[in-house]
């Protein structure tokens, strides 16, 4: 009988499947158990056939991008990790269009973009996610959002269907997409941008990244910003205002440099965090009366 690791390396490769694989080194919080099986497939099509072996094995499985957003258990994952990454990482460019495969980090199709003369993703150019996770969560910075740019996204759904969605019926809202309502895989984007200065692009990307490391606490490991954006507030200044800068649990802490990011100043465990978030929310509540929502996403037994 063939074995679920066996039908798995069938379908990617072997070389392209590893087992009780440290998820630590696949988020940027750097926090993780292992996952019993990761696979990097580099085909739509592979993503398809192994999310069908899963379901027909009755194995859990994670579509995982980069990674970023990201806080997983210190038990890790029981199941597979179907990780989106290089094997599916191509980018290219046809006149003031770029076509993005969902592996593609988001910075470096940015930078192809400046590369081509072509503005209008300038605001993506220091976000650490791939273009699939940018698209799922509508990322946005400094006041520009993935759906500002999106034309097409082609998906695979929860029946195996590979299909192109136009941009317009993403449902794109605050860190919110139809792909993420309707639990579809993001495959691919196509960006539309405007035809621009080169050194302009190049200016503006500068005056981002500066305004980022001088606000943002890039030096130790995160997964952004922790908390979502409540209405009419700014969760930083709330976390500040409950007098929580610098508020530590093991190894993990508000930063001192933006309250609204948690970071991991070494050997943090997903526990440490989790048991922050409490008492930030808690305490937040107490303080102003509003409830603190998480924007990262977590994965695994909490």
């Amino acid at each position: 009988m063939t074995s679920f690791y066996e039908s798995a390396a069938a379908i990617t490769g072997e070389n392209r499947i590893k087992t009780k694989e440290p998820l630590n080194r696949y988020t940027t919080f750097r926090i993780g158990g292992k996952a019993d099986f990761i696979a990097e497939p580099e085909k739509p099509e592979q993503i398809a056939e192994l999310a069908d072996l899963c379901k027909k094995e009755k194995v859990p499985f994670f579509i995982m991008g980069n990674g970023s957003n990201l806080l997983v258990s210190d038990d890790g994952y029981r199941g597979m990790i179907i990780h989106i990454a290089d094997g599916m990482s191509r980018i290219t460019v046809e006149g003031t269009r770029i076509t993005a495969q969902a592996g593609a980090s988001l910075i470096k199709t940015a930078v192809t973009a400046k590369q081509h003369g072509l503005t209008g993703m300038e605001f993506a150019s220091g976000i650490p996610g791939s273009v699939g996770g940018a698209v799922y969560m509508n990322a946005g910075a400094y006041g520009g959002e993935m759906k500002h740019i999106i034309t097409s996204v082609k998906v695979l759904d929860r029946d195996g269907q590979i299909y192109e969605i136009a941009g317009a019926d993403m449902e794109f809202g605050y860190r919110h997409s139809k792909a993420e309502q309707d639990g579809l895989v993001v495959l691919e984007a196509v960006i539309e941008l405007q035809t621009g200065d080169m050194d302009k692009i190049d200016e503006e990307m500068k005056r981002l990244a500066e305004a980022r490391i001088s606000k943002q606490p890039l030096e130790y490991p995160s997964a952004g910003s922790t908390f979502k954006r409540p209405e009419g507030y700014f969760a930083g200044k709330l976390i500040m205002d409950a007098g929580l800068r610098g508020y530590t649990v093991g190894g993990a802490q508000v930063s001192e440099k933006h309250c609204g990011f948690v970071v991991n100043k070494g050997g943090a465990t997903a526990a440490d965090v989790m048991q922050l978030v409490d008492d930030v929310k808690k305490k937040v509540k107490d303080s102003s009366g509003v409830d603190l929502e998480l924007e990262i996403k977590t994965l695994g037994a909490f």
